[in-house]
């Protein structure tokens, strides 16, 4: 197997897909444990998997409950959000904007004017079940109508041709997330439907099958073998449409089996520690949607495959609060943004009644409190992207009422090491520190191996970038072009002027952690015209002497001086020598040792970045004077 990484064309009916970001280790399968397919015997799920038509996870539209067991305030917020779309169009969608990916590589134009739509169709239904009035059914009538008309219900970047054709129903994460949002519909509001045109719900069962079940179970899509996000995201919508609109029971049994077979490929690609390499950003579409997975299937065959217990499911689940900062913030190592919480509240809660985490449980609590979900349930999910997931969303306020109870806690954990991930965070009094190992071919790579990022009272200090908006060049071979992919825009040494390498042979060595510590070889991240025989990273959070960086090298030549970069969330002062002052913070150096350069670089920030990075980014470079090959350097941040 080789070992960095690859970049995938996948042939489907002659048409080719291009998708980069998948290492080798996550795009093969998996020698493993086989959970899920260590409890699926066939004889006995035959006879356990509910058959089709006969699966009634939640209440239905028009049911009591919504009434009488969701506070009322709950209920007001999701039907004022619903009227906000009474009587409105539905947004169009021109295939020139779809063409667009193809031309100059924008994907967020198209993306918008659909996630628009979903958005639009999930808040009347809301409003609907909340509301169980049917003022909202005509709307909803119209936005299925409207959906179903979709030549494809993807997104350009993930599909072979300039414009999408009837005859190509390639299944992407979009494709998968519309069919699930339309199946949930069709399964809460089936009366309805059914009342309006029995041709519409069979319409809706007829499309479904067209774009999702029939291709997903007849095609060897590389996802289904895949240990990142695509894998579960889909699986968990495929899921929901095999068990609501699948009527043929073959059909759905081979289907369940195929999605039980890949999730396990999921489950086995992931280390012990749970460890999410794809970043704290995309757990809510990793580990989060295997427990959407998990929970159906659960449901489906009356509690036959329940996981609950298994130890890295619980560890899979943990990653979302063990990376988690404090004020919302999370580590975002690799396609990470500093502002996004690493969970969503439609899903953390229901994943820690599962696995029964408090800590999971209480972290709900707490940003249910935070962001006032008791009155305001449906405006939190203003800037999320596809608002919101409408299973997710009826399970928890389904178990709404043991969320109010739940009693709010911040995670705030004191050490943190993934050993696996090579990643520890440590916090003492206001200092927060995350610092990685691993190696440079991780899915949503960035060339970071044994970058470190610093906050103070939850607010950034010394920082990764994160990433900016996608385009087409970020999911290419030109990925690494990007500078803030580079290693020379993360907290990192620069030798011999060469930044580190992408791909798996890229990698830390001789990690070493006890509490508060952690040291690592970073040389073997960087190529060989680096000359770098031994970079050892130490980083060790001292209690009052703050946080405490040696940097020890040994070089084969020092064709220019070492440089150490550290890129800032406020502008430094560097007026006094030995001293860099950020706000109330600074950072200690030897004056004899080091030179130092800063800048701001609010040019290379584009749209996304400067909404994350307000007050600006800046970029220090301490370049050592030393004539030598090799050398200590100590800093401090206090």
């Amino acid at each position: 197997m080789q070992s960095d990484n690859i970049y995938i064309k996948i042939t489907v009916k002659k048409t080719f897909v291009s998708f980069l970001l998948l290492s080798v280790s996550s795009s093969v399968a998996f020698a493993g444990t086989k959970l899920l397919t260590s409890l699926y015997d066939r004889t006995v799920t035959d006879s356990t998997l509910v058959y089709p038509g006969n699966f009634h996870p939640l209440p239905q539209a028009g049911d009591t409950f919504w009434r009488d067991s969701v506070p009322e305030t709950i209920r007001n917020s999701y039907i004022a959000y619903g009227e906000k779309y009474l009587g409105k169009s539905w947004p169009a969608l021109p295939v020139t904007e779809f063409a667009r990916f193809k031309g100059d590589g924008n994907r967020t134009g198209y993306e918008q004017l659909s996630f628009n739509r979903r958005r639009q169709l999930a808040a009347l239904v809301m409003a609907e079940i909340t509301e169980g009035r049917k003022r909202f059914v005509p709307d909803i009538i119209n936005g299925l109508h409207c959906i179903l008309e979709e030549t494809w219900w993807g997104i350009p970047a993930h599909y072979g041709k300039n414009i999408p054709t009837y005859e190509d129903q390639t299944v992407d994460l979009f494709n998968a997330e519309t069919a699930g949002l339309i199946a949930w519909t069709a399964y809460m509001l089936n009366t309805d439907i059914e009342s309006f045109s029995p041709q519409l719900r069979k319409r809706i069962d007829n499309e479904i099958t067209r774009r999702i079940l029939r291709p997903a179970a007849k095609t060897d899509y590389w996802w289904k073998r895949a240990g990142m996000n695509w894998n579960p995201w889909i699986a968990s919508n495929w899921l929901a449409c095999i068990l609501i609109c699948e009527h043929d029971r073959k059909q759905q049994t081979e289907g369940v089996a195929q999605i039980i077979a890949a999730l396990d490929c999921f489950i086995d690609s992931y280390p012990a520690d749970g460890g999410c390499d794809e970043g704290p950003n995309y757990w809510d579409r990793a580990a989060a949607s295997l427990f959407d997975c998990l929970n159906l299937l659960n449901l489906a065959t009356d509690g036959r495959i329940d996981v609950s217990d298994n130890q890295k499911i619980k560890a899979m689940a943990a990653y979302a609060y063990k990376l988690y900062v404090g004020k919302g913030r999370c580590v975002n190592f690799a396609d990470a943004n500093i502002n996004t919480m690493a969970l969503q509240l439609n899903v953390a809660y229901p994943f820690g009644l599962y696995i029964d985490d408090p800590v999971m449980k209480q972290f709900a609590a707490y940003i249910a409190h935070k962001k006032d979900f008791a009155r305001h349930a449906a405006e939190i999910y203003d800037n999320s992207g596809n608002w919101p997931a409408l299973a997710r969303e009826l399970f928890l306020i389904r178990n709404v009422n043991g969320l109010i109870k739940e009693e709010p806690r911040e995670p705030l954990l004191k050490d943190v090491w993934l050993p696996d991930l090579q990643i520890m965070t440590s916090r003492s009094r206001n200092l927060f520190v995350a610092m990685k190992g691993g190696t440079n071919g991780e899915s949503h790579n960035h060339n970071d191996v044994g970058s470190f990022i610093v906050y103070t009272d939850g607010s950034p200090l010394i920082v990764d970038p994160g990433v900016g908006s996608y385009t087409a060049k970020t999911f290419s071979k030109q990925r690494y072009d990007i500078w803030s992919m580079q290693s020379q825009y993360h907290n990192l040494p620069i030798i011999n002027g060469t930044g580190q390498k992408d791909g798996r042979q890229y990698a830390a060595s001789e990690a070493k952690y006890s509490k508060g510590r952690l040291s690592i070889d970073i040389a073997k991240a960087y190529p060989e015209e680096a000359g770098v025989r031994q970079w050892t990273r130490e980083l060790k959070m001292n209690g009052k002497h703050g946080i405490e960086i040696t940097e020890t090298y040994l070089l084969d030549t020092m064709r220019t001086h070492p440089q150490i970069v550290l890129m800032c969330a406020m502008s430094p002062d560097t007026s006094v020598p030995g001293i860099i002052r950020l706000g109330k913070h600074r950072v200690e150096y030897d004056p004899s040792q080091l030179s130092l350069t800063s800048s701001g670089i609010d040019e290379l920030l584009d749209e996304k970045l400067r909404g994350i990075w307000s007050d600006g980014l800046y970029r220090i470079v301490m370049t050592v004077k030393s004539e030598k090959t090799g050398g200590r350097i100590k800093y401090s941040i206090k």
